[in-house]
């Protein structure tokens, strides 16, 4: 595990960071306000060295955990909040959602030594924008914060890719549920669902069809058990929006 600075490269990275959205970094703005979040205090001093070094960046504070963020965040309002995943007291994705609540411009860069796919989609639920591994370059940290600044998504290629693998399977998921036909009825329980359908009690339903009306309540008691509804109406707007009432 990485607890100080050291495992950031100088060098620009051959596998850079996954970004979408419009190109960052255009001169003649504001500084972009920073909330360095990390509970290793050599860390946070070595980001605060990197980033100062920056004209269009300013690191407005730090906090060494989840809770102490987002007070600071409260106080000082940044437009990004650069913060590990794992804190003591209150970790980096519980505070995620507190700061957008008390913060709601603020853009948050997770910047931890997690690659757990859980951290990451946990992350992107609580409202994080990116999502950066320390293992790159210092120069990136300063590309990624400017890019969140201005619209984009920041991912770390390794990460990006567990994402998309788990949108393919999502995907291929809600594909083989469509799949599944819809339950099949009888060629009665369709009768009697169009003659629901029409507004029809079960007493002129056994008239209409010339069957009891105790085998009517059989029908309807059928429909609804393989349709997993409550009702007659669920079971007709059911039958609607499925095209089930059409027989050919």
């Amino acid at each position: 595990m990485a607890d100080s600075f050291g495992p950031m490269r100088d060098e620009d990275a051959d596998d850079g960071v996954v970004g979408m959205g419009p190109d960052a970094g255009s001169p003649g703005k504001e500084p972009i306000r920073v909330l360095v979040v990390d509970d290793h205090a050599l860390f946070r001093r070595g980001l605060e060295i990197v980033l100062a070094a920056e004209e269009d960046i300013q690191v407005v504070g730090e906090a060494g955990d989840g809770a102490e963020a987002v007070d600071k965040a409260a106080d000082l309002l940044p437009d990004i909040v650069l913060m590990d995943v794992r804190m003591p007291k209150r970790g980096g994705i519980e505070a995620c959602t507190s700061i957008k609540e008390v913060a709601p411009s603020a853009k948050i860069i997770m910047l931890t030594i997690s690659d757990e796919e859980a951290d990451l989609y946990d992350a992107i639920k609580a409202g994080a924008t990116g999502y950066l591994l320390k293992e790159i370059s210092t120069d990136e940290v300063a590309t990624a914060i400017r890019a969140v600044a201005d619209g984009q998504s920041q991912i770390s290629p390794s990460m990006a890719s567990k994402l998309l693998t788990e949108f393919k399977s999502m995907i291929q998921r809600t594909d083989e549920r469509r799949l599944v036909p819809a339950p099949r009825l009888t060629d009665r329980e369709l009768e009697v669902l169009k003659l629901v359908a029409t507004g029809m009690n079960n007493r002129d339903i056994a008239k209409e069809l010339f069957i009891s009306e105790n085998t009517v309540k059989n029908h309807v008691r059928n429909i609804l058990e393989k349709l997993q509804l409550h009702s007659r109406m669920e079971a007709v707007v059911y039958a609607m929006r499925e095209k089930i009432l059409e027989i050919r």
